[in-house]
């Protein structure tokens, strides 16, 4: 048994998330539906009350609250990428899947929830002790909506970016 899970707050769609991201990433489940024993502010009894769910091996529970509470960007997961096949298919997913983009490897789902699709060749450039060539990552990433891991190495290499 874990000690610790994230609880995240849905609108009533706990289940649809749960199963798009068990769809969408690897080694991810979902795990239990649990079902309100009795009516409650934020639902009717019998109604889908929390869902256990894993993402990549992390454990969640998801909680149908209602719309009091809403996501924002203050928290997101990052998921780190080993190519750009995977990070297309991630975003894509994520995107395509009624999601929406945003800038320097964000884009968020169609729950509201905030991720960063992370090639792991852009942590190493910009965390490089070449000074200049993590700038000029930087720099490449922030023009970036999903991110380009052959345009953040060129960046490194010191070629211009188009």
């Amino acid at each position: 048994m874990h000690k610790i899970a994230p609880c995240l707050w849905f609108n009533h769609n706990a289940q649809d998330a749960a199963e798009f991201y068990a769809a969408t990433f690897p080694d991810s489940s979902v795990d239990a539906v649990n079902l309100a024993p009795g009516d409650n502010p934020s639902s009717k009894e019998g109604a889908v009350l929390t869902v256990e769910f894993t993402v990549l091996g992390m454990k969640f529970l998801g909680l149908n609250g209602g719309d009091t509470f809403k996501f924002d960007e203050a928290v997101s997961f990052q998921i780190y990428t080993d190519s750009q096949e995977e990070t297309d298919r991630y975003w894509n997913a994520i995107v395509d899947g009624g999601g929406a983009e945003s800038a320097c490897g964000w884009c968020r789902d169609r729950f509201g929830l905030s991720w960063q699709i992370t090639p792991r060749a852009l942590m190493a450039a910009i965390s490089s002790p070449d000074r200049a060539a993590a700038k000029r990552a930087m720099d490449a990433m922030m023009t970036m909506g999903k991110i380009d891991i052959a345009a953040i190495e060129r960046a490194v290499a010191g070629e211009l970016v188009a």
